[in-house]
């Protein structure tokens, strides 16, 4: 069935530009009923796990020789001094400290390791794409994580022709490929959007497409 013209385009602002797409959004979160606003349309961030491609950025508390900024390779691995390789896609920045600090133990006498820090410099391994029915396709590279309608929005937002009740994820997993489904037409439709339903929309992770049919 296709959507009424005034509703395509993630609505008329979205058509106009990604930065007014984003007014949008945030007008719809402000349009929650009032019943609604007791409860914050918030939601917990998924844990940044690191990609290839991405840079980070590793210090060791007073040991200026073992500070670095490094790149995670494709296989998904970097390279620190007195450790060697360490496999650092998947994982949080907390897990390759913890690494880190294990593999400097047996170069301290008394093995109190200094405090190591990692920080993801530059997150340019955080990918995604969006395909279909959209003002611009492609592959996108936000910097941080962002919900399927900021992905949309990136996009130039859906043509007139987009059915925004049959959008799907595709998402990678270790167990294989996975299609998340998703329906954005009552949230953008609706004069009063409630806070489950912004909670509701899908976080987009590395490696997704997004099909807009």
């Amino acid at each position: 069935m296709k959507i009424a013209s005034a509703l395509f385009c993630l609505g008329a602002a979205m058509c106009a530009s990604p930065a007014s797409a984003n007014h949008l959004a945030s007008a719809a979160l402000q349009a929650a009923p009032a019943a609604a606003s007791t409860t914050p349309a918030t939601r917990n961030l998924p844990v940044y796990r690191i990609n290839p491609g991405d840079e980070l950025e590793i210090n060791v508390w007073r040991e200026d020789q073992l500070q670095r900024t490094v790149k995670v390779l494709p296989d998904g691995s970097i390279s620190f001094p007195l450790v060697g390789s360490i496999q650092g896609a998947g994982r949080t920045t907390k897990e390759i400290e913890q690494f880190i600090s294990a593999g400097l133990a047996g170069k301290y006498v008394d093995g109190n390791v200094p405090d190591v820090t990692v920080a993801v410099r530059n997150p340019a391994g955080l990918q995604f794409s969006v395909i279909g029915k959209v003002k611009s396709a492609g592959t996108f590279t936000p910097g941080r994580y962002v919900t399927l309608l900021e992905a949309l929005t990136l996009a130039g937002g859906t043509d007139e022709f987009a059915s925004l009740d049959s959008i799907v994820i595709i998402r990678k997993t270790d167990g294989g490929l996975v299609t998340i489904p998703a329906r954005l037409s009552g949230i953008l439709r609706s004069k009063s959007i409630s806070a489950e339903a912004v909670r509701a929309i899908p976080m987009i992770e590395s490696g997704d497409t997004v099909i807009v049919p």
